[in-house]
């Protein structure tokens, strides 16, 4: 292979990523204007090709749809569902709402404070601006034990999502 042409195939590669991802991304913004809108059913039509080929913003915001009972009947359950799809692929929102699952124990035989930590600081290293708020107040319903013992589950999960981070 020539010198440069390394790099020139990732280049292309990356090219084609983007090109191959614009129709889940037409799907996913037409879904949010559709939303605004007050469409929900449409909305989640237009989500549900891109949500069930893997892609986690239409996850979480199909996770978001049966939280609320937008355009679906409200299903504690199913939201939880949707929003560890999209959190297990490192979606910022989803992982803070996985997490908010775990704290409250909604569509959970019972509350969980050791993952509600593991899902707040997973949420907050991806960058989603609320988890420190949300993770101050869990720490204040848990023992140093679970603390230490949510560290430990940290440490596993964060180099498998944020292997740079």
């Amino acid at each position: 292979m020539k010198p440069g042409m390394n790099s020139l195939w990732r280049g292309a590669a990356l090219l084609l990523g983007v090109v191959l991802s614009f129709p889940a991304f037409a799907e996913i913004e037409e879904a949010r204007d559709l939303m605004e809108a007050g469409r929900f059913e449409e909305a989640r039509e237009a989500l549900w090709p891109a949500a069930r080929s893997g892609n986690a913003e239409a996850e979480e915001l199909i996770g978001v749809m049966y939280a609320l009972g937008l355009g679906v009947e409200r299903d504690e359950v199913r939201a939880m569902e949707w929003y560890m799809r999209a959190a297990m692929k490192g979606h910022p929102g989803a992982q803070s709402g996985v997490g908010w699952y775990y704290e409250v124990g909604i569509g959970l035989p019972a509350p969980d404070l050791v993952r509600a930590y593991l899902w707040y600081v997973l949420s907050a290293i991806g960058g989603d601006p609320d988890a420190a708020i949300s993770l101050e107040e869990v720490v204040k319903k848990m023992s140093a034990e679970q603390i230490e013992h949510a560290q430990v589950l940290i440490d596993d999960y964060r180099v498998w999502l944020y292997p740079f981070r």
